[in-house]
């Protein structure tokens, strides 16, 4: 054996001990961030009006990201009041910090999310709004829950596809959960479309065979595909506001899903193709 090859062993046997540490590098930020903010969290919650709650769990979202090497770039800006419902396509658990990082709110999630154990704790601290799909005597009750955070002001952050995608495409949205803007009193609640995109990783651009590791579907465990993720190394993310809606502005709750469905899947598929939004993609409301 010459004495390059046995120099270029001992790198490549550095190289893969780096990326070996590099998850438990990542975890130790973020649970560094965790120490200090759950408990100031935890004080907020019982002392502080809930207007303020969400912007502890968005600092601690960021430095999640900031730990992942994640960079957020936004496009276009929140709805400038209270009672907003944003709608966004899902293509994992890492929409949640991602979008965490950029808007002031609660998610909606499924209620097995609440026994994920020190991921549950967490949800609950951001006062997150569990929801029981498959029991349908429960829908109504969950309905309401969700419509009253919406009109005490809060925003609500929801997934209408109902499930993660493959990121090969924005699934159809639900119409049945758009029926939180239904009913009396919902009249004046916006309803602003947002589209997440992972679109480069070491700034090479995200192709289909890339999109398994950013994407969470099927059976896939949560443990090996995070720590999967944690190995990618810097990862650019995007968030595109699209203009609000009111439920007024459609004849009916299909057509308003599909409306929100078709501008999330429109700008997804220009973020992949690296069609950043300029000034018309920032375009805001008057209704905002």
């Amino acid at each position: 054996m010459t004495a390059e090859t046995q120099r270029a062993r001992r790198r490549a046997r550095r190289a893969a001990a780096r990326q070996r540490r590099v998850p438990a590098t990542k975890l130790a930020g973020i649970g560094a961030a965790g120490a200090v903010l759950v408990p100031a969290q935890i004080a907020a919650r019982l002392f502080a009006p809930r207007s303020a709650r969400p912007a502890i769990p968005s600092l601690f979202h960021k430095i999640v990201c900031q730990s992942l090497g994640i960079r957020v770039r936004r496009h276009g800006r929140p709805a400038r009041r209270h009672g907003v419902l944003f709608v966004a396509n899902h293509l994992g658990w890492v929409d949640i910090p991602v979008l965490g990082s950029k808007l002031l709110g609660s998610f909606v999630a499924k209620a097995e999310v609440d026994g994920w154990g020190v991921l549950g704790y967490l949800a609950r601290l951001q006062d997150t709004i569990y929801v029981q799909r498959e029991r349908r005597l429960e829908a109504g009750q969950q309905r309401s829950a969700i419509a009253e955070r919406l009109r005490r002001g809060g925003r609500v952050i929801l997934f209408p596809e109902g499930t993660n995608s493959d990121g090969t495409r924005v699934l159809p949205f639900k119409s049945a959960l758009f029926s939180v803007v239904e009913g009396p009193e919902t009249e004046d609640f916006l309803i602003q479309p947002v589209t997440v995109a992972y679109t480069r990783v070491n700034g090479i651009p995200v192709n289909r065979t890339m999109l398994p590791q950013l994407a969470w579907v099927g059976n896939v465990e949560l443990g090996p595909h995070l720590a999967q993720f944690m190995r990618l190394g810097r990862i650019e993310a995007h968030i595109w506001l699209h203009s609000p809606v009111r439920r007024t502005d459609f004849p009916s709750r299909k057509a308003l899903a599909a409306h929100c469905q078709a501008v999330v899947a429109d700008g997804y598929e220009r973020l992949m193709r690296g069609e950043l939004p300029g000034a018309a993609g920032a375009a805001y409301s008057a209704a905002a």
